[in-house]
């Protein structure tokens, strides 16, 4: 039986940060809990990046040092080598975001294929991560899975996209690191889908080396799941989905009523939560033919997810099974995961301060829309304080 307590344990959660780490991140996390305090300061960091206002050190001091690695690859491996030393691997993602001419997705291929060489070099780094459109422009994403015709000059783009992600696919493959696929708005995730099955038709033949991401806000997941299972098993290949909540909820909604048609979102947190677990349990169900990433700052789904695998006599360790959560958020699941030999893994993005502020801009809005997730971190990080506080009063005495 797994402790229903496993979560709790906050000297185990935090054993990384410094006192001084500990107080950056009990006045970040305050501040993403005041209401309208995201959404003002996100307006006046763009505002001060237009301006070209030097805001690049307040922003190293606060949300950088909390939510990434590094400026590079070289600057994160210290930090890698102490989590690995707690037993919680890392996934390094180069976050840079908004490009959007051919010459920086050409860049952001190499890099990726660049990181993957990188991570084959080390155990400590299992993972590599590409997100669709940081490898061509969403617009031909969006075209492509709504079956609009393309022009030549689209077209030659499109078919740049396609040999860009095989390129950094056939390295995952080449190098035996396995890499996860973002996803992204659903007016462009067909076409994503339908390229990403390709490569995992192609690639994991004999294991899980791609992996789609299921965003499962997404009602349509579990069905969608179901179908290209029995697909793969027809074909001879093995799936690999990285399963998640979801990021884009408020514009999918938006959306849906702009257009009128029906969201494809879940009609509430509730209906998300039944949904992710379900798609979640499926594929721990079907484990000889599905290997999952499952990325969630969720303590229910999992515990969920180990009570089955204890049910099902599946190790902890078990390389088809992973939990990730993002640096800088839920230490307390993935420190405490370590503890007990799951495979526990953080994203721990990296990049030059000023191209990952929009990064960091959504990761503080997507924390604060989850409800209850600032507060979790909030009541962790104190308690916390007050636990080393007590021992310092014991030490003194």
């Amino acid at each position: 039986m797994i402790d229903t307590k496993i979560f709790n344990n906050t000297k185990h959660a935090f054993v990384l940060k410094s006192d001084e780490d500990l107080k950056r991140s009990l006045f970040l996390f305050s501040m993403m809990n005041i209401p309208y305090f995201v959404p003002v300061s996100t307006t006046a960091t763009n505002v001060a990046l237009k301006l070209k206002l030097p805001i690049e050190p307040i922003v190293k001091a606060t949300i950088f040092e909390q939510f990434c690695g590094g400026v590079s690859q070289d600057d994160c491996m210290p930090l890698v080598k102490e989590m690995r030393k707690e037993n919680v691997y890392s996934v390094l993602d180069y976050s840079v975001e908004g490009k959007e001419n051919e010459e920086d997705f050409d860049k952001a291929a190499e890099t990726k294929i660049e990181i993957i060489k990188y991570a084959s070099k080390t155990e400590e780094i299992p993972f590599a991560v590409a997100k669709p459109t940081g490898l061509g422009r969403f617009e031909i994403w969006e075209k492509v899975t709504a079956n609009d015709i393309l022009n030549d000059e689209e077209q030659a783009e499109w078919n740049n996209i396609k040999a860009r992600f095989e390129r950094v696919c056939q390295a995952a493959y080449d190098y035996d690191t396995k890499l996860l696929i973002d996803a992204e708005e659903t007016w462009m995730q067909d076409a994503a889908d339908n390229f990403v099955e390709e490569m995992m038709r192609k690639f994991n033949k004999k294991k899980a080396i791609i992996f789609n991401t299921l965003q499962c806000y997404r009602w349509d997941r579990l069905s969608y799941v179901k179908a290209i299972h029995e697909r793969a098993k027809k074909e001879g290949f093995k799936l690999g989905f990285k399963t998640v909540r979801g990021a884009y909820m408020e514009k999918e909604n938006k959306r849906a009523k702009k257009h009128g048609y029906p969201t494809p979102i879940c009609e509430d947190k509730e209906a998300t939560d039944v949904n992710f677990n379900a798609v979640m349990c499926y594929i721990i169900d079907n484990i000889d033919d599905i290997s999952q990433f499952i990325g969630t700052h969720n303590e229910v789904s999992t515990y969920m997810a180990l009570q089955l695998m204890s049910q099902k006599e599946i190790y902890l360790s078990d390389d088809r099974i992973w939990f990730g959560q993002l640096y800088g958020m839920s230490d307390h699941i993935s420190f405490n995961l370590g503890r007990i030999n799951a495979n526990a893994i953080k994203l721990l993005p990296f990049g030059p301060i000023k191209d990952v502020i929009p990064y960091l801009i959504r990761r503080a809005q997507e924390n604060s829309s989850v409800q209850g997730q600032t507060g979790r971190e909030l009541s962790l990080l104190r308690e916390e304080k007050q636990r080393r506080d007590g021992q310092f009063v014991k030490r003194v005495e």
